[in-house]
């Protein structure tokens, strides 16, 4: 049975002289949820946004935050950023923390929690912890850069999780994020991909509204197929 569609436009790649304007646009295009990517220099070689953004965003729109930490220690931090105000918060597995203590503290705390894999990353190797999430993240490009190419062995990935998902009678719901385009929505959603997260693809055209519509024609067009 799948799950429903949910777009997740992603603020690295939005104007950040127009934060305010930017959020309304992907409002008004009707999203699902805002993706925040939280990077650290450290897990990725990157830096980004700290609590502060994400409690800037908190004031300014009602759509839910999907808040991604690319950080070393999430443990650590974890419920600075749920108190910024989160409202799913999502760890990586590879990161240097204990990951079923981690997941257990963002749901004491309320927050729904999500669980990340890098594309290396075997399948395998999240094992029971996906009993404990409400959201699996497949990255479909290395995390840290925003504009990478999609990473197509990530599919199998997505159907592994579908399997376990049916097998285990869970509901987690699967996201991705990285490349995602009108050209790889449609194998994503066909793997099984339910959260589609996309950057250039929503805030790099002129008409998010426009392009958040046609994302989701795509991703019909799949799902009516199957």
């Amino acid at each position: 049975m799948k799950k429903p569609l949910k777009i997740a436009p992603s603020m690295l790649a939005c104007n950040l002289a127009q934060i305010e304007n930017e959020v309304r646009r992907v409002e008004a295009a009707g999203v699902d949820y805002i993706h925040v990517d939280i990077m650290d220099g450290h897990f990725v070689p990157n830096l980004s946004f700290g609590p502060e953004f994400v409690a800037t965003l908190k004031r300014i729109t009602k759509v839910p935050l999907d808040v991604h930490l690319m950080i070393q220690q999430p443990d650590r931090y974890a419920r600075t950023f749920i108190e910024a105000g989160a409202d799913i918060l999502t760890v990586h597995l590879e990161a240097y923390h204990d990951v079923r203590r981690t997941l257990e503290i963002i749901r004491g705390m309320g927050c729904k929690c999500g669980l990340s894999i890098n594309p290396m990353t075997l399948f395998q190797n999240c094992g029971s912890i996906l009993k404990k999430i409400d959201l699996l993240l497949c990255m479909t490009v290395n995390p840290g850069f925003g504009g990478q190419p999609f990473i197509v062995e990530v599919l199998d990935k997505i159907r592994q999780a579908v399997a376990y998902r049916e097998q285990h009678g869970l509901d987690f719901d699967i996201e991705v994020d990285g490349g995602l385009t009108t050209d790889t929505i449609g194998p994503s959603v066909a793997a099984g991909a339910n959260v589609i997260v996309a950057g250039t693809s929503i805030f790099g055209k002129a008409d998010a509204t426009a392009a958040v519509k046609e994302l989701r024609a795509r991703a019909a067009e799949v799902s009516a197929g199957g």
